[in-house]
């Protein structure tokens, strides 16, 4: 025992032990957020589908069904926007641009292939077949004779294949986030001057399709997208829940993808970039890929909305690309709470919503007798006191109602 204690001694007195590190929780434990989001958007999908004309009861028209499926893809384009602007601190006034890049891609292949449908039927009837060429020709004047043109543009080449369009939703918005991004982060340009060259290349794109021979109809942009080549005889109102359902999938999947990328060490990441740039860049951190990174991937999630928005709508223009709508976008995102997935869900449904009700015929104008208050006149002007009064008084938005009831609820 003797021997022990010299030996101890000659060691030295005993290390204490040092603690385990925590183990960190699950992705799902650590986001309860997302579960209560998955599982409202369930439920909400549900109860759409059993009061819908199509496989319900019938208390909801196909009309107020494609309002809502749009909604759900405007909310997708929001979590995007909120992404790259709430996380990251880019605040983009161009992410529409993408948007409606998906909704042309998409568009493309819908007016092509059902004027082709429509052509065929008609030349069959003829005692002579006809040939593809002829084909090809009726198609061109069928579509391009509003603006004057009998030559199908190089754009169209492959606009009758339906997975090299798909792949163009995809690739358009990605390839031109991915260009315009990289050129603008290696400059290291940031803060409102970002903003103006979001807003710039957006407005650049919209006026280049106002004209006539970029191949896309100028300012009549493309039409009749509601019917889906192979099923026109089949009704609108199951074609309207079909897309309702691809939106609230479209939906749940953005929702569950970037609350995985906003979790976690690149999430961190993000977030010290949109508080301080330099900081991290110091800290050895590639800032520039990390901001191209997200600006991309959120261009591709918003084409792929545009790409389910704009069937739904019917039809597509230049108007729907200018900066305006981006600018809109950046205010549902502030009223339903930058920084927060859900916020951005609750702004962008609530403005939607509310837009259609007000805007649509739905609110009943009001007669004050020296004054008849029309809503689709001061719609917009609603809009903007509510984005004053939330950012005076709500700086964190309805999102951060929310996070005080829970810290208050204990």
């Amino acid at each position: 025992m003797a021997a022990d204690i010299m030996t101890r001694g000659a060691r030295g007195p005993a290390k204490p032990r040092q603690p385990a590190p925590p183990r960190r929780r699950s992705f799902l434990a650590e986001n309860p957020s997302v579960l209560w989001f998955m599982l409202a958007l369930g439920l909400f999908t549900a109860v759409v589908s059993v009061l819908s004309e199509a496989f319900g009861a019938g208390l909801l028209s196909t009309s107020l069904i494609k309002v809502l499926g749009m909604t759900l893809c405007l909310c997708l384009i929001a979590i995007a926007m909120d992404v790259v602007w709430g996380y990251c601190g880019i605040l983009s006034l161009g992410h529409f641009a993408f948007f409606g890049l998906g909704g042309y891609a998409i568009g493309m292949w819908l007016m092509y292939a059902r004027t082709e449908i429509v052509i065929r039927e008609n030349l069959a009837s003829g005692t002579i077949p006809p040939t593809e060429t002829e084909v090809t020709e009726a198609v061109t004047a069928q579509i391009f004779g509003v603006v004057g043109s009998s030559e199908l543009p190089l754009i169209w080449s492959f606009a009758y294949s339906l997975p090299f369009q798909l792949a163009m939703v995809v690739l358009m918005p990605g390839l031109l986030a991915l260009i315009f991004g990289w050129l603008a982060f290696r400059s290291r340009v940031t803060g409102v001057y970002l903003s103006i060259l979001t807003q710039a290349m957006t407005l650049a794109l919209s006026l280049y399709l106002f004209q006539n021979d970029t191949g896309l109809r100028g300012n009549n942009g493309l039409s009749g997208l509601q019917n889906i080549p192979g099923f026109l005889d089949v009704p609108q109102s199951v074609i309207s829940m079909w897309f309702f359902w691809a939106s609230a999938f479209a939906l749940g999947a953005g929702y569950l993808l970037f609350a995985w990328v906003v979790w976690g060490k690149f999430g961190s990441v993000i977030r010290a970039i949109r508080d301080n740039e330099s900081r991290v860049r110091f800290l050895g951190y590639n800032v520039e890929g990390y901001k191209l990174f997200v600006f991309t991937l959120t261009a591709v999630a918003s084409g792929l909305a545009g790409a389910l928005y704009y069937p739904q709508a019917g039809i597509i223009n230049p108007a729907e690309i200018a900066p305006i709508a981006s600018i809109y976008l950046a205010v549902w995102v502030a009223i339903g709470g930058r920084g927060r997935l859900y916020g951005a869900v609750i702004g962008a449904a609530s403005v939607s919503l509310l837009s259609s009700w007000l805007t649509g015929g739905g609110a009943p104008n009001i007669d004050l007798g020296f004054y008849r208050i029309i809503w689709t006149d001061w719609w917009l002007v609603l809009l903007g006191l509510g984005f004053v009064l939330v950012t005076l008084f709500f700086p964190k938005g309805i999102g951060g109602l929310f996070d005080y009831l829970v810290r208050k609820r204990p």
